[in-house]
């Protein structure tokens, strides 16, 4: 990671991601310039610039803004090259489309001095002026996605996706964000709720922007690639929960049928049936329940997720040997029961048999056999996931 500098100089960065903005840049710059003259805070505008090849470099520059390009292209990738290069112990970001207020911007800076690691704006408090954002925006995709990511995470904000925002740039460094792409604004507060950050919120407002040309979000396209984030960030949601109900609501309805033989329940019947469709339900859930332990292992591998100590004390318990002995007895336990179900089809000499009590013995067997195969290759893969490795390769062989 590359720093402007070793040492922080200047209190405040106003920092701007821009791609081809050339229209509004200039208005943006001049509002952030003149809150800086006016509040006698110590700052600088920096521009991130994304491979504009509208000439906004040279404009940003002609009044004064820093221009950092970015080498990457994306939203998120201008940001972070903005986060690298920033001179500020404090950043506050805002999009270069004339769209956020950037000479209103103290109540950032009060709650940043008061210790805030992310101080979020609020547009719906704060008023959206008409015209400002799409209904769909307004009505539907940012309060279903504010929703869902403050069940999911607990930031105790409204707004999840303002792009107007201040935080303390050290702190926000230590989370090490990764997306290059429009996610990174669900990044950044995910990773800031689930290291227990400091986040508050203020008003702000919102007015139509002042491009001529469409702009680079799109609605539906980005609102799914942010609900995926915030399902992949929340790993319980996605696989733990629904693989619990699943799993125990199969192996309850399994064992029951298996061993008390036909239900009837408001006179409904269920027998040998429902036992096949039970069986199929405990091993989706199953799956669901493996799937979060690999991906949790990954995750907490490569950095997207914050290792908690509960995690950690489970994966130091854990071992591939042990799952591998759990899944060989699961597997056994099927065959098992498979051998029993043909010693009985031997006593009546490989004859015909009743339809119902072999089905009822032969699910049982199927599942242990199935659980255990997966719960022994689960096994393997996570062995994988957790050898102990380097943590770079050489240069050599990466561009090889």
């Amino acid at each position: 990671m590359s720093n402007a500098a070793d040492t922080d100089t200047i209190e405040l960065t106003i920092l701007m991601p821009c791609l081809n903005e050339a229209e509004t840049l200039a208005t943006c710059v001049e509002k952030a310039q003149g809150f800086l003259a006016r509040t006698g805070i110590d700052g600088e505008v920096l521009v991130s610039d994304n491979g504009s090849t509208d000439g906004s470099q040279a404009i940003a520059e002609g009044l004064g803004a820093r221009v950092s390009p970015a080498s990457r292209r994306g939203y998120g990738a201008a940001l972070i090259n903005g986060i690298d290069t920033a001179r500020g112990r404090y950043i506050i970001m805002g999009d270069a489309d004339d769209s956020y207020d950037f000479t209103n911007l103290e109540p950032f800076v009060e709650r940043l001095r008061g210790g805030a690691d992310l101080v979020m704006g609020n547009r719906f408090k704060g008023g959206i002026a008409p015209g400002a954002m799409p209904p769909l925006h307004k009505y539907l995709g940012n309060p279903v996605l504010s929703g869902i990511g403050q069940l999911f995470f607990r930031p105790n904000i409204g707004d999840f996706h303002c792009g107007l925002r201040g935080f303390n740039r050290a702190r926000v460094q230590e989370l090490d964000l990764q997306t290059t792409g429009m996610e990174f604004a669900s990044e950044m507060v995910v990773k800031s709720s689930l290291a227990r950050y400091r986040i508050e919120e203020v008003p702000t407002t919102l007015k139509k922007d002042g491009r001529s040309r469409p702009p680079h979000l799109r609605s539906w396209h980005d609102g799914w690639r942010h609900l995926r984030f915030l399902l992949l960030f929340a790993p319980r949601w996605l696989f733990v929960y629904p693989g619990l109900v699943a799993f125990f609501l199969g192996a309850i309805a399994v064992a029951v049928l298996a061993f008390g033989g036909g239900v009837q329940v408001a006179g409904f019947g269920f027998g040998v049936t429902t036992m096949v469709y039970a069986s199929a339900l405990c091993v989706l859930g199953y799956q669901a329940l493996l799937f979060f332990w690999l991906t949790k292992l990954y995750a907490t591998q490569e950095g997207f997720l914050p290792a908690s100590p509960r995690y950690r004390s489970i994966v130091a318990r854990w071992s591939a040997e042990r799952g591998l002995l759990i899944g060989l007895a699961l597997f056994v336990l099927g065959v098992i029961i498979g051998i029993v179900q043909v010693v009985r089809w031997g006593s009546l000499d490989f004859g015909a048999q009743d339809a119902v009590t072999a089905v009822r013995i032969a699910v049982p067997s199927a599942l242990g056999i199935i659980l255990g195969f997966q719960t022994i290759m689960m096994s393997f893969f996570s062995g994988v996931l957790t050898t102990p490795r380097r943590e770079s390769r050489p240069e050599a062989l990466i561009e090889s």
